[in-house]
């Protein structure tokens, strides 16, 4: 009896011993959560800040003086053919913008959704082009002529173009991550713009009406006559918009940090495409950096 408590006391002694030397693992403190989670940051709540970034402008000026050369020549048959002479090419500008923004947080877990208002002023972002072209159309489709008669019109046109994009505002929805300090993100929304749009386009048209006439011996001669004006299809007109609106949408992705408590740094990415004004069409693409703070 002796010998089996004198065992049993050896055998707690160097149970005691080894546990003491084990590591202390965190599922020995506690639960395994303990240990292994990862450390978040609250970005649920309203938030306001600003920013400023740089911005490249494409322009489709392409069909920019298309309904003028419309008007021009209705009731033409010259209007057919020159509806799809393109005068004028594509532009690019660049400049800075400056802006802010105000938005809402709400956040379930690890993820972010937030609804977000912007507004952003650009420096300047103009751009501008001009173009000819001129050709001569022969007996255009729909002219009503007498037999032997050749039309041979001398059309000229030359157009200029000119955009501005002043400032523009969005509505974005975001989707984003809870990484720690760091959030990525990605938007979409809708995008409104403020713009001046001028167009101008003059027309020049010639005619010389040839004559072919036919003996009684089969022979055939032409006679070239001389050229004329058409002052009904000659003229200029133009057509200038100050402060016009284009709807429009975007769509980028970004990267907010949180610096201290709720002071946070963005960096983003924007695309934005207006539809066309005047048959001028705006493209931009913005990229930017922004200071924030979230309540």
């Amino acid at each position: 009896m002796r010998g089996l408590l004198l065992a049993a006391v050896m055998l707690g002694t160097v149970s005691a011993a080894h546990a003491a030397d084990m590591p202390d693992l965190p599922i020995l403190r506690g639960s395994v959560s303990d240990g292994l989670s990862k450390s978040t940051h609250n970005w649920d709540g309203f938030y306001v800040g600003g920013h400023a970034g740089y911005t490249a402008d494409a322009t489709d000026f392409s069909q920019s003086v298309v309904g003028l050369t419309n008007y021009i020549f209705r009731d033409s048959v010259l209007q057919g053919p020159t509806s799809t002479w393109s005068l004028l090419n594509k532009t690019n500008t660049q400049s800075t913008h400056f802006g802010g923004f105000i938005g809402r947080n709400w956040q379930w877990y690890d993820a972010i959704l937030s609804l977000e208002g912007t507004y952003s002023a650009f420096n300047n972002m103009s751009t501008s082009t001009s173009g000819s072209n001129s050709l001569v159309i022969v007996n255009p489709p729909g002219e009503v002529r007498a037999p032997g008669i050749t039309n041979n019109y001398a059309v000229s046109l030359t157009g200029a173009a000119t955009a501005q994009v002043k400032d523009m505002v969005t509505l974005r929805g975001r989707v984003g991550w809870d990484g720690g300090d760091f959030m990525p993100y990605a938007f979409m929304g809708a995008a409104v713009g403020r713009m001046d749009v001028s167009r101008t386009v003059t027309s020049v048209v010639s005619l010389r009406t040839d004559t072919t006439t036919t003996d009684l011996f089969g022979n055939t001669t032409t006679t070239l006559g001389a050229w004329g004006p058409v002052p009904a299809q000659s003229g200029t007109q133009g057509q200038h918009r100050t402060n016009t609106y284009a709807v429009g949408w975007t769509a980028g992705l970004g990267l907010e940090y949180c610096i201290w408590s709720g002071l946070f740094a963005r960096i983003e990415y924007e695309y934005v495409r207006f539809s066309p004004v005047m048959n001028t069409q705006v493209t931009l693409n913005n990229a930017r950096l922004g200071l924030g703070y979230k309540f």
